[in-house]
């Protein structure tokens, strides 16, 4: 390590400390490099990385391909503005497309901005087609949909939305993978339904596939559109491409994010033909949305993680992780149960996860938390069967480590 660098880490966490806002618990390291599915300290300590920048760095770290996009791209323009025609994201858009239910694709720059987009399009298309009355909007328990006070509307978890209520009216929450319920709510009055094909922040649920299938059939009846939101569980985090393939349904729109520029700033709305003709231009817009740097990324990685070679590696890593789990972690005195797809995976504990997260820096393994009692692995995909290996074995470390510390 640098000897410059070293003098600076101190600097650097007694600056952010004094200048930035407090809304993160960090840890007291600093990160400054990466490779492959490891991140570096200041120190030049190795971390297993099972976050990815929460299910972001799907590629991993130094990626060859990637760095050299970004070089070129860099060369090139960075910013123009939507205000002017690139090449990037119209390429980038007929890719999503071509590989997906959508006729059209709105860009924005994160997941919270894809869903106020996905409900801004919602609300128009009721009004145009059934009128003002149709504005009310079908969310479930343990959701998470992002920050801004609309996405926040349809977050359930109460410690997110307490602080900063009114919020946005007009939200109904229902037991997830609770069919009847929803279809007793999903009325003529509402617009939207808006679902997780499988929960990240709320603690890894799946839905099931009759729940999402019912969904589809409700909301046909209703005149409602049905938005899935694969911000975190989409692009290949689940072995295929969309976390909705396997229940054999498409939406109306899909909302994207994470992944999809390899962590450079982007979010997407998919969405079907009808969805699009119900907006015109000045409707919604964006400054920085879809610059042609970030879609010359973007279109490396969609390109990478939708090869059927790829996923088909992703599933059988994702069974591989599924057995070894099975194993080592699903019988731990402190684990209640293990739920996951791929290489999204959460365990649930009888402590609080924050504790298991801690405990898992001493072992140089990074995992983070969905929800308050649920452990979640998020590692890159390009992570291989010996480096699960290590990442399980370190979490079975970790929970020693955390009743043994309970046990003093």
């Amino acid at each position: 390590m640098n000897e410059t660098v070293q003098q600076l880490v101190p600097t650097a966490i007694a600056l952010e400390r004094q200048y930035v806002l407090q809304t993160y618990r960090r840890p007291d390291f600093v990160l400054v490099r990466g490779e492959g599915v490891r991140l570096f300290d200041e120190t030049g300590r190795a971390y297993l990385d099972a976050v990815a920048g929460i299910a972001v760095n799907a590629l991993g770290y130094g990626d060859p391909e990637l760095v050299a996009t970004l070089r070129v791209a860099a060369e090139g323009l960075i910013h123009v503005s939507n205000l002017y025609h690139t090449e990037p994201q119209a390429r980038l858009a007929q890719a999503l497309v071509e590989c997906s239910f959508a006729d059209r694709v709105f860009f924005c720059n994160s997941g919270t901005e894809a869903i106020e987009a996905a409900l801004k399009f919602a609300r128009k298309y009721a009004r145009q087609h059934y009128g003002a009355h149709k504005t009310h909007f079908v969310a479930f328990t343990n959701s998470f949909h992002g920050r801004t006070m609309g996405a926040l509307s349809t977050t359930a978890t109460e410690k997110y939305r307490a602080p900063f209520e009114p919020l946005v009216p007009g939200v109904q929450f229902v037991p997830f993978n609770d069919l009847q319920a929803a279809e007793q709510v999903i009325t003529d009055q509402v617009c939207a339904v808006l679902v997780e094909p499988i929960q990240g922040e709320g603690g890894i649920h799946l839905a099931t596939m009759e729940f999402l299938q019912g969904l589809r059939t409700r909301c046909n009846e209703q005149g409602a559109l049905l938005i899935f939101d694969e911000i975190q569980c989409g692009l290949g985090r689940t072995g295929t491409l969309w976390a909705h393939e396997p229940a054999g349904v498409t939406p109306d729109m899909m909302t994207l994010a994470k992944p999809l520029a390899g962590g450079l700033p982007t979010g997407a709305v998919l969405m079907t033909q009808a969805v699009a003709d119900a907006m015109v231009p000045g409707d919604h817009g964006s400054t920085f949305a879809a610059g042609p740097l970030v879609c010359q990324v973007a279109q490396v990685v969609f390109r990478r993680v939708s090869q059927p070679e790829f996923l088909a590696e992703v599933r059988a890593k994702g069974e591989y992780l599924a057995a070894r789990l099975d194993q080592c972690i699903r019988p731990h005195r402190l684990v209640r149960g293990v739920r996951g797809r791929g290489l999204m995976w959460g365990i649930e504990c009888t402590v609080e996860a924050t504790v298991v997260v801690n405990a898992a820096y001493r072992r140089d393994l990074l995992v983070c938390a969905a929800g308050t009692h649920v452990v979640r692995l998020l590692p890159p995909l390009i992570i291989t069967r010996a480096e699960i290996d290590e990442m399980v074995d370190k979490l079975a470390a970790t929970l020693d480590d955390v009743v043994q510390e309970s046990a003093r």
